[in-house]
């Protein structure tokens, strides 16, 4: 009993000293973003609060329109990336092949590529197809982008499916479609809706492709943060008052959802 009342108090700190180590960034962020650029340098907790940075940030550029660009391309890129993904995992879930695991195997692999060796080709892509600084460019980029793990967390939700309900829908002349849309779908939404919110946040975060693609019009809030980097060196105040309200939204976002995202990511795990 003292053993496994050991065990309790030693997750428990644990526990909560990985939450406290992971959140302190944040934290720090956000206070940061209080303080005048001269006591921001200044690693201290004794400061006056003032919201002269996020006045001088809005000033300088409008946060609503950074903003507006990451909702639509994150918003855009996941809902492709699931148009694509859901028959591509039905397929490989329930017709497989022998090039089936290699498939997935070489779609997972494209992920150890580094952006930068694909961003001379896809630039000069984008270029000619008229793509740069544009919504629509950046949403093939990211549906692209996440399309290897989209496929990937289907296909293992898809096959936590009981076979035995797939082939009752059958039974009952449910054809391709309908075994999907009325069979399928229904019994993995926790799935399906953990992988769609997992796709939104990795959209909303990228920022190698947004910063080297986009230059204004269809910048998004990656974009918004990096432009208070200047030659003169960092305002910290500044940066991280563009930070806070960069990370504000999906950070909210992820709260008000992580019962549905936890639910999904553990679908299936107890029969």
């Amino acid at each position: 009993m003292q053993t496994s009342a050991l065990g309790k108090v030693v997750t428990f700190v644990l526990g909560w000293g990985i939450a406290v180590l992971m959140f302190f960034p944040i934290f720090w962020m956000v206070l940061t973003s209080f303080k005048t650029e001269i006591a921001a340098v200044s690693p201290s907790l004794d400061f006056h609060p003032t919201l002269s940075s996020y006045a001088q940030v809005q000033s300088r550029a409008n946060y609503f329109f950074f903003a507006m660009n990451s909702v639509i391309i994150s918003v855009g890129a996941t809902i492709v990336a699931l148009l694509l993904s859901i028959p591509a995992a039905y397929v490989m879930a329930f017709f497989p092949t022998h090039r089936t695991r290699g498939t997935l195997l070489w779609m997972l692999s494209t992920k150890m590529l580094p952006p930068v060796g694909a961003l001379v080709p896809i630039y000069l892509l984008m270029r000619d197809t008229g793509l740069l600084d544009t919504r629509s460019g950046l949403i093939a980029i990211y549906t692209l982008m996440n399309l290897p793990i989209v496929v990937w967390m289907l296909f293992t939700f898809f096959k936590e499916v009981p076979r035995d309900i797939i082939e009752a829908g059958r039974m009952d002349g449910a054809g391709r479609m309908g075994e999907l849309r009325h069979v399928l779908l229904p019994l993995s939404l926790p799935g399906v809706a953990s992988t769609g919110l997992l796709s939104l946040i990795l959209c909303w975060n990228e920022a190698f492709w947004s910063l080297n693609v986009t230059s204004s019009h269809a910048a998004p809030l990656t974009a918004f943060i990096a432009s208070f980097s200047s030659p003169e060196g960092l305002f910290f105040g500044k940066l991280s008052a563009a930070s806070t309200l960069a990370v504000a939204p999906i950070l909210i976002f992820g709260w008000l959802s992580q019962r549905q995202l936890v639910r999904g990511l553990t679908f299936g795990a107890v029969k």
